[in-house]
């Protein structure tokens, strides 16, 4: 499987209508159990609701009214009023890291995805970004994770790899990590299982102190 949004995202993606009540997409919102809605006009994304639009939602009549006044208000109101308009879009086939990145610098939680024709086919979320990195790490199957930093330069990860290979170790994941690393260096994030454990935390001790263990 690659690495691509079409991979990973959410196809059967549940919207609303943009003339569809407030309280009908709080109703959906709950039944459905999920935090979000892309929201369509005549079959075209328009924009997004969340929860979090909705608790804030308040109608610009709603001044002095009673809960009996504003629930009825809030039943007239159109989710085209609480809404997100625009929002931001991604294609099927966009890397997940790309999606990693916008989600972390505009603070987005979700994203729609869009085809070349304009039309939504589906929806990525922080879940599926989340679930991503525990299948990259190998965490779910288990093993010895060690972590060190290594010189920025071809081979210096295949270094580490061959001595896993070396004693019959079975390697289940390798990262590289470039944040707060010092110049010059990367971090190599590599989990194995299986071989002769004693002996390859033996060499990689001593070819690479500060190595970090979990075991």
């Amino acid at each position: 499987m690659s690495m691509l949004v079409q991979d990973w995202m959410i196809r059967d993606v549940i919207t609303i209508d943009a003339h569809a009540s407030v309280i009908d997409a709080v109703h959906l919102l709950k039944e459905k159990n999920i935090g979000r809605l892309p929201v369509l006009r005549n079959g075209k994304l328009v924009g997004i609701v969340t929860d979090r639009d909705l608790k804030d939602f308040t109608p610009s009549k709603a001044t002095t009214l009673d809960i009996y006044e504003l629930r009825y208000l809030l039943s007239k109101a159109s989710v085209e009023e609480a809404m997100t308009p625009n929002p931001v879009t991604v294609p099927p086939d966009l890397p997940i890291e790309n999606v990693a990145a916008i989600m972390r610098d505009k603070k987005i939680r979700a994203l729609p995805v869009v085809n070349k024709d304009g039309e939504l086919v589906g929806i990525i979320t922080e879940a599926e970004v989340f679930e991503l990195l525990v299948s990259l790490s190998g965490v779910r199957q288990g093993g010895i994770r060690l972590c060190m930093p290594i010189e920025d330069k071809s081979g210096s990860a295949k270094e580490v790899a061959d001595i896993m290979r070396r004693y019959g170790a079975k390697i289940e994941a390798i990262l590289i990590n470039y944040k707060n690393v010092a110049p010059g260096y990367r971090d190599l994030i590599i989990r194995f299982k299986g071989g002769d454990t004693q002996a390859i935390l033996k060499e990689v001790k001593e070819k690479y102190p500060n190595v970090l263990i979990i075991e």
